[in-house]
């Protein structure tokens, strides 16, 4: 007993371990197994999902999970949180499954991130939800009253969608004696109930019977359903109608219009008048073939209600009637099959697709996983998937009826940014049918190109002297990537310009590429930049290329032609062997070379360019000079009457926009040796002495009277201050010099403390031993002649310095040094007579205490000996209206602009200025 009971256990532990084997292969599968009861409402739990497949929770919210099926309406739902299946709708299992006793569905569990499917199936069991009912509530039944005591008639089977034990099981009869039930039970299984006349009627006795037939099922409670059924009792009938079939059979294809007629029944009754009248009606048929097939009557033809699907049922099983009119009937069945046509196409659902994808995905990467099925069965259902295009994606078979999208090789966003994969899905009906479905893709961007200059090198020529921040030209490049990869920068390479940083020459804007120039270029400093622009993307890493730009600077006529020979004013100061005359022989032929001006120009090409012509010449037609040599030559041959001594001015020009010139001074002697030239020389230099004692006392008329307006200007400030503090110190009646005025107050020492704080600056002509006073023409006293007297020529420069080299010093006057003078200040002219007491004083001898002598720009302080106490006094008195002490040259004679002369300039610590004849 023991062994037995051991034999029994071993067994049950063996059962249950292979049922455990079997659960962990198909969850290693990635196929589950549930069963749940009907009519569970929404949200009903249905198994534990994640834990059967070993998912973590988090796993299936990061990677996306969700449940999807294959038929139109979704029934299970995850739960994310807890990772279940529960039901989304509320499950019928007499609405889903019809004709098939289990009921099963099918869905698949989809991970996102995995891309990997797993496929469920749920089995719907039955519970009691239907009772039991009668396709007619109420049945009449004709027995004619000869009808023989264990007559059989068919009644009417009651109908339950439940299966198992919760089907119809079942018939019980209630109402009268004359008629009992019986229950056949057919191959099938079926229960058809049969009314069994158990007594003989008489229609006299009572022509109607009331019966009730009720149908019971096998649940837990039991349901029922009643039908009525009225017995009429007739006369005597005894041919019942017979059918010309005992099975009709047709096939229709699934496609065959609404209202066609499938096929017409046939009985006949060999009875006459009522009783041989036939009806037709469907005994027993499924509530589907009800709602699609309509029997007529009359006629007995079947015609089609609604269209036929062959995916939906493919055949109908009819139970037909034909009863006369003395209530005798005959059966039959019709089997309806339909054959399927392909007329339905695939179906492409897309599972899972992602959205975008990075350029440098590895080939195989999946981007779409599609499940593809067809309606039809045989060949109508087979299904074929492609690609349209040529595209870098390739179809791969996955689990069952799903197909992934991969990629075929590596992605370019820059030749293709989006990609709209469209997937064919063809069936193998004739004609065949297809289905698409498209798969919007797009790549993402990948820092994989570096910018790329418009061109490969840039130039541009900039005009020298340009402003600061001038615009010089715009760099430009692109970059095939796209967003932050895309965004270019611009900066400059380093680099060095005549040893400065690049940076301090130009600059470049970082966001445009365009170069300005820093500073203004000077193409006689610099006349070609060469640099290196870099363009740099935004990408990490940033990609980077370089272009070289070369800045050409453009000459600008800015440099006015410089000459060198004949040197200028400074310049032959400074040399001690040019003596500034040229010498030319009288007996000299027309084109003799007498001398030759070299100009050079600082600009380049046509601003350097330069031409002679001869501006200005003593005696006219004598000289020619060359238009680009610059060499001076005669014209014709000098003649007896020329003057020996010629001043010619040779202007410079350059070829420039605008041109610029400079001019030349030759001094030209008509001589036949250097004794003739000295003496020439010589002569010119003379007349000139008697102008150099003039300007010294004009010089210091002029600060004597400033002396005395700053003293005078003083002392009233000083008076109005002293009053101010009397004011502030004393009462306001002491008030005893209020009406006396303030210039009773200036005394002699205002007068040498003005004039000792006035200063002046001379400057001298150099190399001249005479000088001269020039007054402006509109000078206050209008002594002075404004242009030299017609007899006398204007001494030149050559002979004023040949002079001063060849007298001795005690020739001149009083052994006092002079020069010519010539002020730049001029005073306004004043009204006539106004100037009347000084002009017989304005010639005043006197030494300067100090000169500033100019030679060509160049200063030179030169000191005299400090004059006397008494000859300051007499030319304080002089220019301030005495007559003491003042010489009067008598016929001097002053000379104009001709002569070379030099600056004198006054500079004064007071803020106004003296003029002289105002006062």
């Amino acid at each position: 007993m023991c062994t037995a009971r051991e034999g029994r256990w071993g067994r049950k532990q063996r059962a249950l371990l292979c049922c455990m084997l079997v659960a962990a292969w198909e969850a290693a599968w990635g196929q589950l197994r549930y069963s749940v009861p009907e009519e569970l409402p929404k949200g009903s739990f249905v198994g534990d999902v994640a834990k059967d497949l070993a998912l973590q929770l988090a796993a299936l919210r990061d990677r996306g999970a969700r449940v999807v099926s294959a038929d139109r309406t979704q029934y299970f739902a995850l739960h994310a949180n807890s990772g279940h299946l529960v039901t989304a709708e509320r499950l019928d299992r007499e609405q889903l499954c019809r004709l098939v006793e289990r009921c099963v569905l099918h869905c698949e569990l989809i991970v996102e991130g995995e891309m990997k499917v797993y496929e469920i199936e749920v089995e719907i069991t039955d519970s009691n939800d239907n009772a039991p009912s009668f396709r007619e509530a109420e049945t009449e039944l004709r027995i004619s009253e000869m009808t023989a005591p264990g007559s059989r008639f068919p009644l009417a089977e009651a109908r339950d969608p439940d299966v198992g034990v919760n089907t119809l099981q079942s018939y019980e009869l209630s109402g009268d004696e004359h008629f009992s039930l019986s229950v056949q039970v057919g191959a099938d299984g079926e229960k058809r109930p049969e009314l069994v006349l158990a007594k003989a009627l008489d229609r006299e006795e009572a022509a109607f019977h009331e019966l009730v037939l009720r149908a019971m099922d096998g649940g837990e409670p039991s349901r029922t359903g009643t039908a009525r059924i009225r017995v009429s009792v007739l006369d005597a009938n005894d041919n019942a109608p017979v059918f010309s079939q005992a099975v009709y059979a047709v096939r229709v294809p699934e496609d065959v219009p609404v209202g066609s007629t499938l096929l017409t029944l046939t009985a006949t009754d060999v009875d006459e008048g009522i009783n041989a009248n036939v009806k037709y009606s469907v005994k027993k048929a499924t509530h589907l073939a009800s709602e699609i097939f309509y029997l007529d009557p009359e006629t007995g033809s079947i015609r089609l209600l609604r269209s036929l699907d062959f995916e939906e049922g493919d055949s109908y099983d009819l139970q037909v009637m034909a009863r006369d009119g003395g209530g005798l009937s005959d059966t039959a069945m019709v089997s309806i099959s339909v054959t399927d046509v392909n007329d339905n196409a695939p179906e492409i659902s897309v599972r899972s697709a992602l959205n975008e994808i990075s350029e440098d995905a590895p080939p195989g990467t999946v981007v779409a996983l599609l499940h593809v099925q067809d309606r039809d069965s045989g060949a109508n259902g087979e299904v074929r998937c492609s690609l349209a295009g040529d595209v870098p994606f390739r179809l791969r078979s996955s689990v069952g009826s799903y197909y992934s999208v991969v990629t075929a090789r590596e992605l370019d966003r820059e030749e293709v940014s989006e990609y709209n994969v469209t997937v064919w899905a063809s069936d193998g009906g004739s004609p065949s049918l297809r289905s698409s479905a498209v798969l919007a893709l797009r790549v993402l961007d990948v820092n994989d190109n570096a910018p790329v200059f418009a061109e490969a090198r840039y130039s541009a020529r900039l005009p020298e002297n340009n402003a600061e921040g001038a615009l010089v030209l715009t760099v430009r490049a692109w970059d095939a990537d796209w967003g932050q990869n895309a965004r270019v920068r611009y900066r400059l390479a380093e680099g060095r310009v005549r040893g400065a940083p690049l940076s301090s020459y130009v600059s470049v804007q970082a966001e445009t590429g365009a170069l300005y120039a820093l500073r203004s270029f000077d193409y006689e400093e610099v006349r070609e930049v060469g640099l290196w622009v870099r363009a740099e993307d935004g990408g990490a890493p940033a990609l980077s290329s370089n272009v070289s730009v070369r800045l050409l600077i453009v000459d600008e006529n800015d440099n006015a032609p410089q000459v060198l020979y004949p040197p200028a004013a400074a310049a032959a100061a400074a040399g001690a062997g040019w003596t500034g005359v040229e010498l030319a022989p009288r007996s000299a032929e027309p084109g003799a070379l007498v001398a030759k001006v070299v100009a050079v120009d600082a600009d380049a090409g046509q601003n350097a360019w330069l031409s002679y012509e001869l501006a200005k010449a003593t005696e006219p037609g004598l000289f020619r000079v060359g238009l680009h040599s610059g060499e001076v030559r005669t014209a014709r041959s000098p003649l007896a009457r020329d003057a020996p001594r010629h001043s010619l001015v040779v202007v410079v020009k350059d070829q420039g926009r605008p041109a610029l010139s400079a001019t030349a001074t030759l001094t030209v002697v008509l001589a036949e040796g250097v004794a003739e030239l000295l003496s020439e020389l010589g002569s010119a230099a003379a007349p000139a002495e008697p102008a150099g004692s003039l300007t010294l006392w004009l010089v210091l008329a002029v600060a004597a009277v400033s002396c005395l307006f700053l003293a005078f200007l003083l002392l009233l400030l000083a008076l109005r201050l002293r009053r101010w503090r009397r004011s502030q110190l004393l009462p306001p009646a002491s008030g005893a010099l209020r009406g006396v005025p303030a210039s009773h107050f200036v005394g002699i020492d205002g007068v040498r403390a003005f004039l000792h704080s006035y200063s002046h600056e001379v400057s001298l002509t150099a190399d001249s031993r005479k000088s001269q006073r020039r007054w402006a023409a509109d000078s206050c006293c209008n002594t002075l002649p404004a242009r030299p007297p017609p007899d006398k020529a204007a001494p030149l420069l050559g002979e004023d310095a040949a002079g001063a080299r060849g007298a001795p010093p005690d020739a001149l006057p009083g052994n006092v040094p002079s020069r010519r003078v010539r002020r730049d200040r001029r005073f306004p002219r004043k009204r006539q007579g106004s100037c009347a007491r000084c002009e017989p004083y304005v010639q005043c001898r006197a030494e300067a205490a100090g000169a500033a002598v100019h030679h060509g720009g160049e200063e030179r302080k030169e000191r005299s000996a400090a004059t006397s106490p008494a000859r300051s006094a007499r030319s304080l008195a002089c220019c301030v209206g005495g007559r003491e002490g003042c010489e009067r040259p008598r016929g001097a004679e002053l000379q104009r602009d001709g002569e070379v002369g030099g600056n004198v300039r006054r500079r004064g610590r007071s803020r106004g200025d003296i003029q002289i004849g105002r006062r």
